[in-house]
């Protein structure tokens, strides 16, 4: 099952996720997230923090396995996996459910390719206050090993949601909500400017934003750069503005 669950196809079938290193077991575990079993190795009791998060699976999955570390390592993604591997449910977002308020702000990702950008987001959009993180076709899905990871934690708190266009046109249209895509040839962005709910979208590391996401939008906005300056890491962008809605708002 480990091993079925790098993969993407593994995951969406079996529908559960694989979690590795102490901080983001003990996150999923203070979310509550359904458990389905974990591995763990000597590693893991070098530390009383270590200790502590074991008996804490003993009593909360109802499958806990000891193997050694050269196994554990084996099966890991991270070249350092802390000892736990951990097999959870993933928490079950609902477009619905996403709770909008008349100011409310959420991050669109379209198309953004690399796992550590997309958690990145995620974590961020967490922590500037946005509603949730919506993933258009092309995204690297949230449940990639890699990008729970980067989020710390995040995913298990946030809504987040794979979606087509159409589902965000819908969307959009349901919550009256503004769409402005991040784009170098854009307006300068400086604020919320009395937007009521807002939805920011960052594109791909290389191509940008797609046509059909701009034939969406109601604005394009840029980040002032430096002369010499090319582009801004997607996740650098994506961090700028929602902290400059979310500081105009």
């Amino acid at each position: 099952m480990v091993r079925d669950l790098h993969r993407r196809r593994g995951r969406e079938r079996r529908e559960l996720v694989l979690l590795e290193g102490v901080r983001l077991v003990e996150e999923a575990l203070a979310a509550g997230l359904p458990l389905r079993g974990a591995l763990v190795s000597a590693g893991l009791e070098g530390t009383p923090r270590g200790v502590a998060l074991k008996a804490a699976l003993a009593s909360a999955t109802p499958r806990l396995e000891v193997v050694s570390d050269a196994e554990l390592e084996a099966l890991a993604a991270t070249e350092h996996p802390q000892g736990v591997i951990m097999v959870a449910e993933p928490p079950d977002w609902k477009l619905d459910a996403v709770e909008v308020g008349t100011a409310s702000t959420v991050v669109v990702l379209d198309a953004v390719q690399d796992p550590g950008n997309v958690g990145t987001i995620v974590r961020t959009a967490l922590g500037l206050g946005a509603a949730a993180v919506l993933a258009l076709p092309g995204t690297a899905d949230f449940t990639n090993p890699k990008t729970l990871r980067a989020t710390m934690g995040a995913y298990f708190r946030l809504p987040c949601l794979s979606l087509s266009v159409a589902e965000l046109r819908e969307w959009l249209v349901r919550h009256q909500a503004a769409l402005w895509v991040g784009d170098m040839n854009g307006e300068l962005l400086a604020g919320r400017g009395g937007a009521g709910v807002l939805a920011i979208a960052v594109g791909n590391e290389g191509a940008g934003g797609s046509p059909e996401l701009a034939a969406l939008a109601s604005r394009q906005v840029r980040i002032p750069l430096a002369p010499n300056a090319e582009s801004l890491n997607v996740a650098v962008a994506a961090a700028i503005l929602l902290w400059e809605v979310t500081r105009g708002g």
